[in-house]
């Protein structure tokens, strides 16, 4: 049975999330592993209020930024999903990885 790894990669660098994942799927390529996506979800804008004092009810404007997501599927091939999962990446890359087994039918 084999396992799937799921990583969900995050950054607020969309240019720099997207060259780390191509640079993923051309290793998986490279390696005949069996990958999926990358799956790209919709951009969070997130809004964060700033307090000019500590007391009181004057603020700056709000800071906004953009969180982008990629979602990737490794199928099997363990080692390699081991290898990437545990690599160094760059700075502002946030990286979540989910194992699953799946069950054959029958």
């Amino acid at each position: 049975m084999p396992f799937v790894t799921k990583l969900t990669l995050e950054s607020g660098d969309r240019h720099l999330l997207d060259d780390v994942v191509a640079t993923i799927k051309e290793a998986a390529a490279r390696k005949g592993v069996e990958f999926k996506g990358p799956h790209p979800e919709p951009p969070d804008d997130l809004r964060v209020p700033q307090s000019k004092t500590l007391v009181g009810d004057a603020e700056f404007d709000s800071w906004g930024y953009t969180v982008y997501t990629r979602t990737i599927e490794i199928v099997g091939h363990d080692d390699f999903a081991r290898a990437i999962a545990h690599r160094d990446f760059p700075d502002g890359i946030h990286v979540a990885a989910e194992i699953e087994q799946q069950r054959q039918m029958g």
